[in-house]
Parts: C-alpha cells; sequence; structure tokens
C-alpha cells in the first residue's frame, strides 16, 4: 500500500494541507503562553488565621494544631505545612493532582467550619483560605517611596489605586503588598497610671470598642414625611481618641471626673501594624509585588503593565515615585530568546549537513522546507494541549530537529536512488515513496516509544518533563504526516533525472574527500578487528569510567544559571522587638548598598518574636469600615506581661 500515491499525484491539495498546517502553527505559535518552565497544576490551597496579642506559641497551640487535625481527615491530601508566628498562622495544604483545585476548596471550607468550635473565641475573623500556585513567583516587583509624604499615606495610595488598577489587567493573578503601612491610630498607655485610676487594659479595650461605630440610627416617621437619621459616631483623628471619656473615677477628695484617654496615655497616628516594613535600597518603600494568572502570557502581562505604569504614576501625587526593583521576565527573553537562537542554529547546521552529502541544491531544499514546517506545525499541537513557549519545549523542539530530519532524508535517500537506476522523478517518487513508507511509520512509532517512560514519570520532575517528551513526539508524528506527503510530492516536481545535469567542481571535490573518510575508517576498522583483545579492554574500561564519572559528577535539579539576583534571609533572636529587628535590618542594608556590583536593593519584612524573614507579610483581612485603632503599653519594664499589641477595631465585634 502506497500511502504518498494519492498526495504525489495531487500536489495542489499537497500543498492546501501543508499551508493548512503552516498557518493554524504560526497562530498557535502567537498564541502561546511565554514561561520560564512548564505550567505545574498542583491543586494548593493556604489558609491563614489571626490571633492579635497571641505569642508563636500561643497561636501554635489553639489555632494551628486544631486546624491541622481537621485539614488531617480531608482526602487527597498530599502534603500538609505550617508555619506560627506572633498574633498570625499560616496552613499550606498540597492535594493530589486527581483532584481539582475547586473541590479542595470546598473541603477544606468544610474543615474550617468544623473547627470553628475549637479555635479561640477571640480571634477577630475566622480562618480563610486562598488558592494559590507554590511554583509561580512574581514576575514584576515595584516600590513606592515618597520623600516628603508619611509612609501610611503611600500605602494607602499603594493599596487603594495601583494595587487595584494592576490587578485588573488581563494576566494579572495577585498583587500582594509587601512592607504595608496602612493608616490608623494607635492608643498606648502606660499600666502604671492605669493601675492608679483602677483601670485595666481590658477595660481601655472595651471602652475604645465602643467609641468609634458607625451603626444605623434607624428612621422617623412622621404624619407626611420619614427622615432617616445620620450621625457620624467615628472618632477620625488622634486628637479626638485623647479627649475620649474612658470611665469617671472619685479620686481622695470626692470629686468625680473623668479620665479620659489623655489622662493615662496618649493617642497617635501611626502605622497599623508595626511589624511590617519595606525598603528600596535604603529609603523606606511599599513593594508590590505582582503574579501571573495560570496560563498567561508572562511577557506579555509585564509589558502591558510597564506601559500603564507612567498613567498610574500621573494618578498619584508627584512625590511618589514608583521603581522597578525587579523584572522576572528579563531572564525568561534572555533564555528564550537564547533557546531559539540554538534552535535557529540547529536548522541551519542540519540543512548545512544535508548539502555537504548531497551536493544538489534541490535535494537540500526539501529537506531544508519539511524541517521547519514540523515544528511549526507542533505550535498549533502545543496551543491546543495547553503548553507553552518555555526552555524545556524549546529544547524539545531543538532536539526534535535532528529526528525531523531523518524522516525526509530517508524518503530523498530512496527517490534519488531509483533516480540514478533511470527512472524518472515522478516514477521514483511513486516508487521510492512506497518502498520506504511503512520504514518511516515503524522508525517513528519507536523513537516516541523511547519517550514512554517520561510520559509515565510521576512527581515534579514527571510534571515538568512530561511536556518536553510530548512536544518531541508531536514533532516526530507530523514530521512523518510532512514525509509521507510533502516530502515526495517536491521530490517528483523539482528533483532532475540522472545525466541532466553533470556534477560541478565542489560536488566532485567533496566526493572524493568523502571517499577518502570511507577509505580512512576502512583501515581504522581492520586495526581493530586485528587487535580485537585491546579493543574490548577500551570498551570495558570505556564503560567503567562512565560508572565512576556518573556517581562523581554534580547533581541537582536544574542546571544552575545566574541571573544577577541574590534572595538573602534574616533571622532574629525569639525575643527580638520588632524596632530592634527593623535595626539590624537595615544595617544589613547599609552593608550591601556598599557593594560596587549592587545595583539596587528591595526588603519586604516582617517582624515576629518567633521567625523574622525577609518575605512578603501576609495581608491583613479585615472587612471593617472602622479606622484601625490599636492599643499597646509604653511602661514595658512596669507589667512586661501586658506586652501586647492589641486592635480595637478587630475587636469590635468580639463577645464583652
Amino acid at each position: 500500500m502506497n500511502i504518498s500515491a494519492t498526495f504525489i499525484r495531487k500536489p495542489i491539495a499537497t500543498a492546501m494541507l501543508m499551508v493548512a498546517i503552516l498557518l493554524l502553527g504560526l497562530i498557535g505559535y502567537e498564541l502561546l503562553p511565554v514561561a520560564a518552565l512548564p505550567k505545574i497544576d498542583s491543586p494548593t490551597i493556604q489558609v491563614t488565621a489571626q490571633l492579635p496579642g497571641a505569642d508563636a506559641q500561643t497561636v501554635a497551640g489553639t489555632v494551628t494544631t486544631p486546624l491541622e487535625r481537621q485539614f488531617g481527615q480531608i482526602p487527597g491530601l498530599t502534603q500538609m505545612t505550617s508555619s506560627s508566628a506572633t498574633e498570625f498562622a499560616q496552613v499550606t495544604l498540597q492535594f493530589s493532582r486527581s483532584r481539582t483545585v475547586d473541590s479542595a476548596a470546598q473541603d477544606v471550607q468544610a474543615a474550617i467550619n468544623a473547627a470553628a468550635g475549637q479555635l479561640p473565641p477571640t480571634m477577630p475573623n475566622p480562618p480563610i483560605y486562598r488558592k494559590t500556585n507554590p511554583a509561580d513567583t512574581p514576575v514584576l516587583m515595584l516600590a513606592l517611596t515618597s520623600e516628603t509624604l508619611p509612609l501610611t499615606v503611600v500605602s494607602d495610595y499603594a493599596n487603594s489605586i495601583l494595587a487595584q488598577k494592576i490587578s485588573q489587567m488581563p494576566g494579572v493573578g495577585l498583587v500582594t503588598i509587601g512592607g504595608e503601612q496602612n493608616p490608623a491610630i494607635r492608643v498606648q498607655v502606660n499600666p502604671a497610671q492605669l493601675a492608679g485610676v483602677g483601670l485595666d487594659l481590658e477595660a481601655v479595650r472595651t471602652a475604645l470598642s465602643t467609641a468609634t461605630v458607625d451603626q444605623p440610627k434607624g428612621t422617623l416617621y412622621g404624619a407626611n414625611q420619614a427622615f432617616a437619621l445620620q450621625t457620624n459616631d467615628q472618632l477620625m483623628t488622634a486628637e479626638g481618641f485623647n479627649d475620649y471619656i474612658l470611665a469617671y473615677r472619685t479620686d481622695t477628695l470626692g470629686n468625680s471626673g473623668p479620665v479620659r484617654v489623655r489622662n493615662v496615655g496618649r493617642a497617635i497616628v501611626a502605622p497599623q501594624d508595626v511589624t511590617l516594613a519595606g525598603w528600596f535600597n535604603t529609603q523606606p518603600a511599599i513593594l508590590l509585588a505582582v503574579q501571573r494568572q495560570p496560563a498567561a502570557n508572562v511577557i506579555a502581562t509585564v509589558d502591558q503593565i510597564k506601559k500603564a505604569l507612567p498613567q498610574l504614576e500621573a494618578s498619584l501625587p508627584p512625590s511618589i515615585k514608583i521603581h522597578t526593583v525587579s523584572d522576572r521576565t528579563t531572564t525568561i527573553r534572555a533564555s528564550v530568546a537564547d533557546v531559539q537562537n540554538t534552535l535557529l542554529l540547529t536548522i541551519a547546521l542540519v540543512v548545512g549537513v544535508i548539502f555537504l552529502f548531497l551536493h544538489k541544491l534541490w535535494a537540500t531544499v526539501i529537506p531544508g522546507m519539511s524541517v521547519p514546517m514540523s515544528l511549526i506545525g507542533t505550535f498549533a499541537v502545543m496551543y491546543v494541549l495547553g503548553f507553552s513557549l518555555d526552555n524545556l519545549s524549546l529544547m524539545a523542539l531543538t532536539i526534535a530537529v535532528g529526528f525531523v530530519v531523518d524522516d525526509a532524508i530517508v524518503m530523498i535517500e530512496n527517490i534519488v536512488r531509483h533516480i540514478e537506476e533511470g527512472k524518472t522523478p515522478m516514477e521514483a517518487a511513486l516508487q521510492g515513496a512506497g518502498e520506504i513508507g511503512f520504514t518511516i511509520l515503524s522508525i517513528s512509532i519507536s523513537l516516541i516509544a523511547v519517550f514512554i517512560p517520561l510520559f509515565l514519570m510521576g512527581g515534579i520532575v514527571g510534571l515538568l518533563f512530561q511536556e518536553f517528551a510530548v512536544t518531541v513526539a508531536i514533532a516526530i508524528v507530523i514530521s512523518v504526516i510532512v514525509s509521507l506527503t510533502l516530502t515526495p510530492m517536491m521530490c517528483a516536481r523539482l528533483l532532475t533525472a540522472e545525466g541532466d545535469a553533470r556534477p560541478g567542481l565542489v560536488s566532485r571535490t567533496l566526493e572524493r574527500f568523502f571517499d577518502g573518510l570511507v577509505a580512512a575508517y576502512d583501515r581504522a576498522l581492520i586495526v581493530a578487528l586485528r587487535h580485537r583483545l585491546i579493543t574490548l579492554m577500551v570498551m570495558l574500561s570505556t564503560v567503567a569510567a562512565t560508572v565512576v564519572l556518573f556517581l562523581e559528577i554534580p547533581k541537582g535539579f536544574f542546571p544552575q544559571q545566574d541571573t544577577g539576583l541574590i534572595v538573602g534571609i534574616t533571622e532574629g533572636a525569639q525575643n527580638i522587638s520588632p524596632q530592634a529587628m527593623k535595626e539590624r535590618t537595615q544595617a544589613v542594608l547599609e552593608v550591601v548598598t556598599k557593594d560596587p556590583a549592587e545595583i539596587e536593593t528591595s526588603l519586604p519584612l516582617t517582624t515576629a518574636p518567633l521567625s523574622v524573614t525577609t518575605e512578603v507579610a501576609p495581608e491583613i483581612c479585615t472587612e471593617s469600615a472602622l479606622l484601625p485603632v490599636t492599643l499597646e503599653p509604653i511602661d514595658t519594664l512596669a507589667l512586661p506581661e501586658l506586652m501586647m499589641i492589641w486592635s480595637a477595631a478587630r475587636m469590635a465585634a468580639l463577645p464583652v
């Protein structure tokens, strides 16, 4: 059965088929997302919870442990990690790939509801969960600085304008704010003075929770009209809190009078959470980390954000400046461009080698067209399968060049052999394609079978290399289609009969060169056969050396790549205060910025007595419309057991 006969006799239909493959491939290439590595869909959910005023041990025992017990009963859970810090707990749940992230999220919500009775009643909000991608790092990080405005104002603009506008752009999945300095009123009291008037911190908390509220007042119905009662019961300034009456007390002379906040402490305008800070070089800053949506084109996403930055910066006060801290696409562009250049160079070298051996123009042009046709057609199937243009898929296409060109060369060589025997190009194409078609098909199937272990490989490595193996297999399949249709058709139309053209000087020179190579190989083979024992020992020594080198060679997940970016983590003592940690961090920044090779430094900081790391702080989730108010003692030496930072706004809903 001659599969190629129909395509040889109908060149227009064959050309239309190739044009369709070419157009679909080009469209798929334009639609394919660009990324550094293949997308790894591992259903992962991150659960966060807050317990104001609690240390790390208390959070671990009363919040993290009850949640872990309920999460451990969820089916399909493969890995659970947790961390507990001052006032904050985080649990990361990773599920098997057989489960969807949406179904896992429903089970996580059910587990949170089941654990509600075991959690502390003083939690301002129930634990919340968020779908995350652990393999997705921020593609762009921005820093907002100002030399005149307070950092709380900069944080307000970053949160209310910049982060929201960037989140609305196509391809953006999440915008995380680091070093967030939300404006708040902080009430600081002296425990000694507080005890002198017969009050404690709990009494102050209770009084402040009712001091600033925004509740409906009802409606007044008259005979002809109805009036909605509207009053503003919120205290918006520090001076208003200083004048607020906490209680009435009678002094030793029997005089009764009010005890105001200014009598036992003070109210100041300060950040809501003093454990958060961020720097750009050595300047305090608010940092925005942008993550892309799954399957989004990382380069197009970042380009769109950068294009909109001038307009976004114009909507901010002139004193607020936006700086690009890190751009993940810089290395991605370089890596992808390097692999693309390697792919083009590979195609050029393959075509050049074909010309050296065949030394015929059209015999070189035919496989030269078959190779890019097979690779371009692969892009269409990659898009349908949800793949991306990344280092592994492009590397697979580079390797596939050597496979796809074999099919075309085998077909051309067999047809040329028949032409040299005196047949016409049409007769040679029909007979040669019929003889070699099944061979090409069997060779391609055997090549695809080599990648079956990669198809079945599990774990993270398997997820990465499955795209690599599938891409190679797709290129081989399309190569079979091109070699059985386009290649013999072009041979029948473009190759000339033997004797129509005499070999030129270059062809004769190459023939003599190859004849010399064959003669040299013949002499070397005779020497090897005469000294069989030595040849065998050389082979065994090579195998032994291969085993030794395999054991000694360094091993790793991926080859090391110099991206010019260094990420550092700083840790402090368990009893270090946020202010002391900030001072230590600033000292580190000063040392780093003195390095002449350093370009820019940014640092989002979360300070906590248990563990201090330079990672983006968890966002504080609260739906309260009230201005946050925190309560903290001034005299830490008098009552160290009262070292707490409270948020009256968060506690307003707690039972008293």
